[in-house]
């Protein structure tokens, strides 16, 4: 088995702990546990509720608890549907795991997050990826699916909210995709790390696991959640399909930390709460980084619709690394280049993280392209 390096993983680790504003960042400014202990209004009763805890393992496929605070996510979904998982990166590659054979056929957007193309290859299977592009407001063209699928496409996978250009796909939408996989039966992963982030609303798209019978979701704390330490996320399919999936799992996860669990329900419990922070921070921050943009002649982008990155143009012929070095050794700022994403000619910017960091940050690039 060969898997490519992971570009994005890869630029983090060589990068972030040398720039000084981290505007590369894709979560909703991490919550401290005394911010989500004053959220869920447990100051004074936590530790009491969790003295008694004896620190064994965990109940294997999460607690019913949070299995049941994370099917309210969804419309039409039970806990018996809900498998918890180390992070929806564990999540999505034991779907890949435990559906992809050598030979079969796998169709996934591009740009996204490199899981989505690099395992189903490892494991030999064919990837077609299926472009996001400008002019459709990157989202993904549907004429275009219905020329890749095939008789042996296995899986379709999509990021919806889409990471990194921000494009939604809604309900409608979603059927239509449905629609063409179920003509030759094939699964549609949604990557939807980034549900309960729109701009507008309750901020909460349709999930492809109400729409289809194949439709499978994977989720987690770290994103739309300000919680990415707990390192907990989900999947959210048909119970055959999660049974499938556990018998993968029992061989490299026990079970997620019992502490992880328990804060993970605290927060989903009092959802409405945690979201009307967290969508103060994403609208008021997108707000800030969109009069940005227009004051920038050289820079341009798709304003997202959701999610927390923005895909952002650079003037031509700037190779996308050359640029986030450049900006980083001089301004002491952090972007994403595009070639890390199979993006070219493109960074993605985080919006969502602390105000200041993300102002100063615009401030100090604005600097740097009036340098160029």
């Amino acid at each position: 088995m060969h898997i490519r390096e992971f570009g994005v993983e890869r630029w983090m680790y060589l990068y972030e702990n040398y720039c000084e504003l981290n505007l590369a960042e894709t979560c909703i400014e991490p919550l401290t546990v005394g911010e989500l202990l004053k959220i869920a209004g447990k100051e004074e009763t936590f530790l009491d509720e969790i003295s008694p805890i004896r620190l064994t393992y965990g109940v294997i496929d999460g607690t019913e608890r949070l299995r049941s605070a994370i099917a309210a996510l969804y419309e039409k979904q039970r806990i018996e549907n809900v498998l918890v998982t180390h992070g929806a990166i564990s999540a999505n590659a034991l779907l890949y795991e435990t559906l992809v054979e050598p030979g079969d056929h796998v169709i996934s957007v591009a740009p996204t997050y490199q899981q989505h193309h690099s395992i189903p290859e490892s494991y030999g299977a064919r990837v077609d990826m299926w472009r996001l592009r400008p002019e459709n407001a990157f989202l993904p063209d549907l004429d275009e699916l219905r020329r890749l699928i095939t008789s042996t496409t296995r899986l379709i996978a999509i990021n919806n909210p889409n990471n990194p250009t921000g494009a939604l796909m809604d309900r409608a939408f979603l059927s239509q995709i449905a629609e063409i996989a179920d003509s030759c039966g094939a699964y549609v992963l949604s990557d939807e790390v980034y549900r309960g982030a729109d701009q507008h609303g309750d901020g909460f798209t349709a999930s492809i696991a109400d729409i289809y019978e194949k439709g499978l979701s994977t989720g987690s704390m770290s994103k739309t959640w300000s919680l990415a330490g707990l390192r907990l996320g989900w999947i959210v399919a048909p119970e055959e399909i999660l049974h499938r999936v556990t018998i993968h799992r029992d061989y490299n996860t026990i079970s997620v930390g019992m502490l992880n669990d328990l804060l993970a329900s605290i927060a989903l419990e009092n959802r409405v709460a945690l979201l009307q922070r967290n969508h103060a921070i994403l609208r008021n921050n997108l707000a800030l980084l969109d009069a940005w943009i227009e004051q920038e002649p050289q820079l341009s982008y798709v304003k997202p619709k959701s999610g927390t990155t923005a895909w952002v143009r650079l003037p031509a012929g700037i190779a996308s690394r050359d640029f986030c070095v450049a900006l980083l050794e001089r301004k002491g700022v952090m972007f994403t280049p595009g070639s890390a994403l199979d993006g070219e000619g493109y960074v993605r910017i985080g919006y969502a993280n602390n105000r200041e960091i993300l102002s100063a940050g615009l401030a100090r690039t604005s600097e740097f392209l009036r340098g160029l």
